[in-house]
């Protein structure tokens, strides 16, 4: 590869190394594991890059490779598949869990209220505590804002799935975010 190319390679991908670093932490729940997939996908994609095509998105793209990695390296960890729980919250769990909690307000709605006194980080455990299948969809959706049909091209499956796995994923991130919400005394929890 060219010079010129190289300059080219890491242009494209300084500015994407933080956002996919959160990605690959909150798909490996581990600092050690992130750090190495980062590693093993920027060389991966280093190694890939003539067969980038100039003028799309460098960073779904890189995503892609990243996201591959992760399912070839921790799926052979794990041979047996991950079950999710059938028991997730309804559709409006937090709303009703906040309503019973007496978090009213007659100009908002208790569940953003809940998630308004909710950081970041917060958002992160309860994506980091759900199963695979629905942690890496909402890790890609919720914190690096890929649109479907992108999250559907890095992990290899149809749009219909995708939108599947996140509509059940909000549902546990609801019960998640509201036992976060309990224990950090946001809410009362009788």
């Amino acid at each position: 590869m060219s010079r010129e190319r190289q300059r080219q390679f890491e242009a494209l991908l300084t500015p994407v190394l933080g956002p996919a670093y959160g990605a690959a932490f909150h798909m490996t729940r581990s600092r050690e594991d992130a750090e190495d997939l980062i590693q093993d996908a920027s060389l991966q994609a280093f190694r890939a890059f003539d067969s980038f095509e100039p003028g799309t998105n460098f960073k779904a793209w890189f995503f892609r490779i990243l996201t591959n990695l992760f399912y070839q390296r921790y799926r052979r960890r794990r041979r047996e598949p991950q079950i999710a729980p059938l028991e997730d919250a309804s559709e409006l769990y937090l709303y009703i869990q906040a309503s019973r909690a007496g978090v009213r307000e007659d100009t908002e709605n208790p569940a953003e209220r809940v998630l308004g006194a909710l950081d970041t980080e917060a958002v992160g455990r309860a994506i980091e505590a759900l199963p695979e299948e629905y942690r890496v969809v909402a890790a890609l959706y919720f914190m690096e804002e890929f649109s479907y049909q992108e999250i559907a091209d890095m992990v290899g499956c149809p749009v219909g799935t995708v939108r599947s796995r996140l509509h059940r994923g909000r549902r546990m991130l609801q019960k998640a975010l509201w036992g976060i919400a309990a224990e950090r005394g946001v809410v009362a929890v009788a």
